[in-house]
């Protein structure tokens, strides 16, 4: 797997620096620094105690945990987080509870959140009159169908 320098500096030195749970995994972890319980619904701002420089022509990307999402409803507000290569802050995340019933309950180490650096385009936005066709044209949310209820379809189970 190809790889790519990114300078890092530990805001807190109790956390560890980021890290991938296994070998080919594409987010490292990032903990939290903080003691939180988020009610349901609630949504909370949380440190990572680390900042990072990306180089030009990178972003990194957080992400929430898949298996904190599937036990506990906790994911990230605005998923993905987009760190430009430009930042220099802490990371920091704000995450929500799902959960319509239980809190959630953190403690400063856990880990809360994946970040996936990647390498992005720089977009040039060139104004034309008119776009050309393509086969999926305008369509849009749910457009491609796949599910009965985006279809209007019903199956033998609701009639």
């Amino acid at each position: 797997m190809p790889s790519v320098e990114v300078l890092l500096t530990r805001l807190d030195p109790g956390v560890p620096v980021p890290s991938y749970a296994r070998p080919g995994d594409a987010g490292a972890d990032l903990v939290t620094t903080s003691d939180v319980t988020i009610a349901p619904g609630e949504r909370a701002t949380v440190g990572t105690g680390v900042a990072i420089a990306l180089p030009g022509g990178y972003a990194a990307f957080v992400h929430p945990r898949s298996g904190l999402a599937a036990r506990v409803g906790l994911s990230v507000v605005n998923t993905p987080g987009t760190i430009d290569s430009g930042y220099r802050g802490e990371i920091r995340i704000c995450l929500i509870n799902h959960d319509l019933r239980e809190p959630v309950e953190l403690r400063r180490g856990d880990r809360v959140a994946q970040l996936v650096v990647q390498r992005v385009e720089h977009a040039v936005f060139r104004e034309v009159d008119e776009l050309d066709d393509s086969p999926r044209g305008s369509g849009g949310y749910g457009s491609t169908g796949g599910h009965a209820v985006l279809t209007g379809s019903r199956t033998a189970v609701e009639e």
